[in-house]
């Protein structure tokens, strides 16, 4: 992260209460044998969590494609050719059908998903209806709505949510490599206002994209470095999809990638790790160092977005071979060790 860069932070936080990671101290854990670094995450994700609960979300599309934005791994934009339909914005009953759906398979929380830039002031009435129908269903309800203008972060509020997503995506000396619609302090704009409605924050990235491990070390140290740090942080592993700048992106090795979950809960200790995009290509084993290594939180359903998820059996029999359980408000508390 360039100085420039940090003070842009320090501004938004100008009285940290989080300890300060540098790219270099978060490269340096990156660095850590890969065995002792799990060690290390899973010590810290017993201090401050349930290591057998996982907290469940689904997410659903409340309005598909044709975004304007040209982010490198989306198949929502309008400027690639990927298959996607447009589909403009569900009514709410379609809406709810699946969150009673979700609720029923053991989602404890319930995200929406919008492709498009940023809502406009005519979208907010019909998004406010869906969030608050979806939380008298008795469901944490999340959005990822994109960039907000002022004084939505508060409608978004009274109307009933919980959560708001907006990924930093990638480190900020990389942003420009794979969006150039937006700049990086467009997204800390949004997060600022979000958190001033008092909402809580939803706020992770993509590894995979091509980018090296300074690179990935600068996303964690920018997500570390928010203050107070996000509630929730969903790390993803990018699904290359045809027709999209990053089709073609190379393979990222399984060890970086739970090296990555690891040092996310080693300098986020008090937050939710999600397991995310990407999970369908994971091998079970995966997964369980991805748990292991401190990630205690998945999605869960057959598809985010509009790319495909493990199926709610497969999740549910992962679990049990794992002695995993979906969290719940009786087993969220930490377990004490002997």
């Amino acid at each position: 992260m360039t100085t420039t860069q940090s003070v842009q932070l320090s501004e938004i936080t100008p009285h940290p209460s989080v300890e300060y990671w540098s790219v270099c101290k978060v490269e340096a854990l990156y660095e850590t044998p890969f065995l002792e670094l799990i060690y290390r995450a899973a010590q810290v994700h017993r201090e401050h969590f349930n290591p057998q609960a996982i907290q469940l979300s689904t997410l659903m599309s409340i309005k598909t494609g044709g975004c304007p934005e040209d982010c490198g791994y989306c198949p929502q934009s309008a400027r690639y050719q990927t298959g996607v339909q447009n589909q403009q914005l569900l009514d709410v009953d379609e809406v709810i059908a699946k969150a009673k759906i979700a609720k029923s398979r053991g989602a404890g929380r319930f995200c929406m998903g919008a492709a498009w830039r940023g809502p406009k002031p005519k979208d907010m009435e019909k998004v406010t209806q869906i969030i608050k129908a979806v939380k008298d269903l008795g469901l944490e309800t999340c959005g990822t709505f994109g960039l907000l203008q002022d004084g939505m972060a508060e409608e978004l509020k009274e109307a009933g949510l919980d959560y708001y997503n907006h990924n930093l995506d990638t480190a900020p000396e990389n942003y420009h490599e794979v969006i150039s619609t937006r700049r990086f302090d467009d997204r800390l704009s949004t997060l600022g206002k979000v958190r001033k409605a008092g909402l809580k924050v939803c706020c992770g990235g993509i590894v995979g994209m091509n980018e090296t491990r300074k690179e990935r070390a600068g996303l964690i140290a920018s997500l570390a470095n928010l203050d107070p740090q996000p509630e929730s942080v969903p790390i993803n592993q990018l699904v290359k999809v045809e027709g999209t700048p990053l089709a073609e992106a190379e393979d990222l090795d399984w060890t970086e990638f739970v090296r990555t979950i690891a040092v996310a809960r080693i300098t986020m200790p008090k937050s939710y790790v999600r397991l995310s995009a990407g999970r369908q290509g994971m091998t079970e084993e995966m997964q369980a160092m991805c748990f292991m290594a401190g990630a205690n939180s998945i999605f869960y359903g057959d598809k985010l977005l509009v790319t495909g998820n493990p199926e709610e059996d497969g999740d549910q029999l992962l679990m049990a071979k794992l002695d995993l359980e979906p969290e719940t408000e009786e087993n969220r508390k930490v377990l004490e060790i002997e």
